[in-house]
């Protein structure tokens, strides 16, 4: 009998370590960036070595497991390390969703391996890694904000649109409120840099947002060209 009383506590305590690990976050951040407002800083850009110039469109950023608190983990997991091999079916989706504009130019694994180790791995008791990085590309697929910006007049050309229009434009098609992102051209104006949606612990549903990320937007930005 006591025996088995110990084997039941084991038991308990191997599912409570399971359901801590599966909990250590509270949603995501799915972030995407123009590639126009990435460039157009003193820091410049390089695109990648393989496909050249993408396509102007907003890319991925990453995937941020995060708390409701505005804290996030990081670096979770130093065993499993990115392996290219685990995501060679997605490869050519993630050379256009997700490109490295990073200098010097790189094939873009490097990117891919920098947001797994950060990032993916605080959440791999859900997403391994192929899960990981289809479900960024899956969430891609379900929002074209490009697309929706320019249905309301919000184009790419240099012009400054009220953020709260912006702001307004993604929820309008979303169903959710945005986190709105800006940094700094070389003349100093403030622009367009980054779009935060928040997903749930899944990685497959976009929700509201549990809390924004805090903005250095102005209220009036440059949405530039690419």
């Amino acid at each position: 009998m006591k025996s088995r009383v110990v084997l039941i506590q084991i038991l308990v305590l191997q599912l409570l370590v399971v359901v801590c690990v599966s909990q250590n976050y509270d949603f995501f951040y799915f972030v995407q960036q123009w590639p126009g407002s990435y460039c157009d800083t003193s820091n410049g850009c390089c695109y990648p070595t393989t496909t050249g110039k993408p396509a102007t469109n907003f890319s991925i950023h990453g995937l941020w497991p995060n708390y409701n608190d505005a804290s996030y983990p990081s670096n979770c997991d130093s065993n499993y390390p990115f392996d290219p091999s685990q995501i060679s079916d997605l490869v050519s989706s993630l050379q256009i969703s997700w490109p490295s504009l990073s200098c010097p130019s790189s094939d873009d694994t490097s990117f891919w391996s920098h947001e797994w180790d950060k990032h993916g791995t605080c959440s791999e008791s859900v997403l391994n890694e192929h899960g990981y990085f289809a479900a960024a590309l899956n969430l891609k697929g379900q929002v074209n904000l490009l697309q929706i910006l320019k249905s309301t007049g919000i184009q790419p050309d240099g012009g400054f649109y009220n953020v709260n229009s912006i702001t307004q434009a993604i929820a309008g098609a979303v169903g959710y409120t945005p986190g709105i992102d800006c940094n700094k051209d070389t003349s100093g104006n403030s622009q367009l840099y980054q779009i935060y949606l928040c997903v749930d612990t899944s990685g497959a549903n976009f929700i509201e947002c549990p809390i924004l990320p805090s903005t250095k937007c102005s209220s009036s930005i440059e949405f530039p060209s690419f």
